[in-house]
């Protein structure tokens, strides 16, 4: 071992029993346990935030196995270095091996595996050419991703792959990860043992967001930082870690899990957890401006008429946002957050539209009837365009009751019906008395 090297590769756990966290793939019985202790390895991509132990799991795997441990970086690697280590691997494969490297499935060959780090970076044609590898058994691939397989992998070398979600560590598990680091004597911090305060591995591990690494750089800064300022108060580790980031991306998988927690929790009505997830979307640097435009959508979406006030609501604060911007802005877009979630819901006119799309791709051209239609000439006047119309404003109540308005293949058709919440169950009152009369006259 490299004295010299971060603190963070020094700890990175040599056995299973060491890995912290992660039981619910490493557990007694679970599937990769199983697949290790049988000596049958699959292919397989792990899936998780970073720090979390997936290039450490590789190389547990490979130890395991003893077998030929070969790692390509998405990043760097291009098709030519993928044959390369295709090449090495089939000389490795037709190598005498060790009596436990031995694969099951076929005589004398060594195992190799190909660990490819952020495997998403890769393009459709360097994912294709570990294809006949990966089939054929040359390499057994573990690929690592901190996003969506199924967005990121194409469809061909994904369905050769086992998939292995990966979760952030707890504060529990990273704070026993510090003190291994702090007790270890081949590989920890030594003398630093009994050096920093149990509020500081607090502090760190609740800052390090479920990611090891970072847990373990800290820990590393604060003690060269409280060894060379001769003290360990609070401010000290303030000003190390300053203000703590979450963990966030843009454009990725994280983006769109928040924005749907934040839609769902509109949805059902709980204004607590959607200023949560829309103050955790501002706090990961999202544009204001995005949230807006989706609340907007909710506001049709998931209310519509049972409250038309939300889509009012909704332009305002956006209006708002961009007359005062941040900070101050945002609050007019958090007011909106909590009028959404506690509005009466509807979806009735999103389902209605929904309705009346599929009967339009479903039903083709039909013809607007005869007495709807505008006539403006002589010769559409005399091919009956517009005879029969009912002017309703000339009839009692306003209605031409039972004149016909939709064509003759959708007659009778209610795409929309209204919800027994909020406006809506006055709308819908109104609306069956409407129906009711139609019904009740003939069409014409």
């Amino acid at each position: 071992m490299n004295p010299d090297a971060p603190l963070a590769e020094r700890m990175r756990p040599r056995t299973l029993d060491e890995v912290v966290g992660q039981q619910h793939v490493l557990g007694p019985g679970s599937p990769l346990r199983v697949a290790m202790e049988s000596g049958r390895i699959p292919s397989i991509v792990f899936w998780g935030p970073p720090g979390v132990g997936k290039t450490t799991l590789a190389r547990l795997i490979a130890n395991h196995s003893d077998a030929q441990f070969l790692t390509l970086s998405a990043v760097m690697a291009g098709v030519k270095d993928i044959r390369e280590a295709m090449v090495n691997a089939q000389m490795a494969r037709n190598a005498k091996a060790p009596q436990r490297a031995v694969l099951q499935a076929g005589g004398g060959s060594r195992r190799t595996i190909l660990f490819i780090d952020e495997i998403h970076r890769f393009n459709k044609s360097q994912q294709d050419a570990l294809l006949p590898y990966v089939e054929d058994g040359t390499v057994t691939l573990i690929g690592a991703t901190t996003e969506n397989p199924s967005f990121e992998l194409n469809g061909a070398l994904l369905s050769r792959l086992r998939v292995f979600v990966l979760r952030s560590l707890d504060a529990a598990a990273i704070t026993d990860l510090l003190q291994r680091a702090l007790t270890d004597p081949e590989r920890g911090m030594g003398a630093a043992a009994d050096a920093l305060p149990e509020r500081w591995l607090s502090r760190i591990a609740d800052t390090a967001d479920g990611d090891a690494r970072r847990a373990l750089i800290l820990l590393e800064t604060a003690f060269e930082l409280s060894r060379a300022a001769g003290r360990q108060d609070d401010a000290l580790l303030d000003q190390l870690i300053g203000k703590g980031l979450r963990r966030f991306d843009k454009q990725g998988e994280n983006f769109y899990d928040q924005i749907s927690a934040l839609h769902k929790s509109v949805r059902g009505s709980d204004p607590d957890a959607a200023l949560y997830w829309f103050a955790r979307m501002l706090d990961g640097g999202v544009d204001p401006g995005y949230l807006a435009r989706r609340l907007l959508r909710m506001s049709v979406e998931d209310i519509g008429l049972a409250d038309p006030r939300a889509q009012r609501m909704c332009l305002d604060a956006w209006d708002s946002y961009e007359r005062l911007g941040s900070p101050e802005g945002e609050l007019a877009l958090a007011q909106a957050v909590v009028f959404l979630s506690v509005a009466p819901k509807s979806n009735a006119i999103y389902r209605g539209y929904k309705n009346v799309r599929a009967a339009v791709e479903k039903h083709g051209s039909l013809d607007v009837p005869m007495h709807i239609r505008n006539a403006p000439t002589k010769l559409m006047k005399g091919l009956g365009y517009g005879d029969g119309y009912r002017y309703d404003h000339d009839e009692e109540d306003g209605v031409a009751a039972g004149q016909q308005f939709l064509p003759d293949a959708l007659l009778g058709t209610e795409f929309y019906s209204p919800k027994p919440r909020g406006l809506e169950i006055k709308i819908g009152e109104q609306l069956a008395q409407l129906r009711a009369v139609a019904r009740g006259k003939p069409s014409r």
